[in-house]
């Protein structure tokens, strides 16, 4: 009988399995006692308490209100909200720049697609800390104190620094109204041919309806409530600029590096998608006395896209992960909180772990993004 259920290759399958889940737990639970163990022998406490302690660490910038006396956790937060931030920008403006170095590298004038070949081959084969480090130090090293600062447009200063521009101060009642707004935008652009079928109503531009629908909606809003909102200009003041929005030297050199270097492989992965696509599409597009920007909006790269998006999809959370090199030139995103935290409170293992935890949750959240929209473009394209 032994024998026979040996024999069973059901059995064996799910035998195997079983023993080697079972011996990881055990590795694990071995690992975490141990660990336990030596951190109360050193008077270590293990737990998440302290994050509920007083931070009493400055962060020099970030896109979350944040003082001292806030707590870890609100820290952490902090740092999460820098993150998503500079990962936003950094995917945003590294694809409309790989669009153009994509489609520069298919240019039939020999100068541009030269120029643009040296361009990918350059950014690709440099590792992105020296990227990160080469823009800091012409950051800080190129530019002129605040009192000679550059002054190329009427409230726009650059310096040693930081690069300082006129603000807009809001209320939180035109935030709000920024949310609705923006938030309408984004359902006219993703569901707007749906919406309106589900009405029953039938519109030859969907996205620009909905549009109107949400300009509407925002003015009433405007007229109830009357949001205020005062633009701030930077005026020297002292020894350093006052007012207005500031771009730190190592915002500025961590967003330039992230997006020169990225934009070098989504340019690539565009330029593939592209040069899949038949050539007989181009012809057809021809053959009927489209233009060539016709063709390659209207049908050459909603084809494309079918094979740029999975590509895209690994790139972009490369993105998201990169920005961890930002504690490089020492801006405050999340990997340098985390850092600033351990050596505060030494609880470097539950430190350790939110970290992993917050980056796992973003990539799953683009991951999901991304086949979403995969999955939307091959539905419109089956149609």
């Amino acid at each position: 009988m032994i024998s026979a259920i040996l024999d069973n290759r059901r059995f064996r399958s799910w035998g195997g399995q079983i023993l080697l889940l079972g011996g990881f737990a055990a590795l694990l639970s071995w690992l975490v006692a141990n660990t336990v163990t030596n951190l109360d022998a050193r008077g270590i406490r293990v737990g998440f308490d302290f994050l509920w302690r007083p931070a009493n660490f400055p962060i020099s910038e970030s896109v979350l209100p944040y003082n001292p006396s806030d707590t870890f956790l609100w820290a952490y937060v902090t740092g999460v909200g820098n993150t998503i931030a500079i990962s936003f920008l950094a995917i945003f403006l590294s694809t409309a720049l790989g669009l153009v170095v994509g489609l520069a590298r298919r240019s039939k004038h020999p100068l541009t697609s030269g120029l643009a070949g040296v361009f990918v081959t350059t950014m690709r084969n440099m590792p992105l800390i020296v990227h990160l480090l080469f823009w800091y130090a012409l950051a800080t090293t190129a530019l002129p104190a605040p009192r000679q600062a550059y002054n190329p447009l009427p409230g726009v200063f650059l310096s040693l620094r930081g690069f300082y521009i006129p603000s807009l101060n809001l209320d939180g009642t035109a935030v709000a109204l920024l949310c609705v707004v923006a938030g309408g935008v984004l359902v006219a652009a993703c569901f707007g041919r749906r919406i309106l079928s589900t009405l029953g109503l039938e519109a030859r531009h969907p996205f620009l309806s909905l549009l109107a629908v949400t300009a509407a909606v925002a003015i009433v809003l405007e007229l109830t409530f009357q949001p205020t909102a005062e633009v701030s200009f930077p005026e020297m003041k002292g020894f350093n600029f006052m007012g207005g929005l500031r771009l730190s030297p190592e915002f500025a050199a961590l967003m330039l590096g992230l997006v020169i270097y990225t934009s070098a492989f989504i340019g690539e992965i565009i330029r593939g998608g592209i040069d899949a696509v038949s050539l007989g599409q181009w012809e057809a597009g021809r053959a009927i006395g489209l233009s060539e920007r016709y063709t390659l909006t209207k049908i050459i790269i909603p084809q494309a896209l079918r094979i740029i998006i999975p590509p895209m999809t690994s790139q972009y959370l490369s993105t998201v992960k990169n920005t961890t090199l930002a504690l490089a030139v020492g801006y405050p995103e999340l990997g340098l909180v985390v850092g600033t935290v351990i050596n505060q409170t030494g609880q470097a293992i539950e430190s350790i772990a939110l970290l992993l935890g917050i980056f796992l949750t973003i990539s799953i959240a683009v991951s999901l993004f991304m086949n979403w929209y995969n999955a939307r473009v091959a539905l419109v394209e089956a149609r």
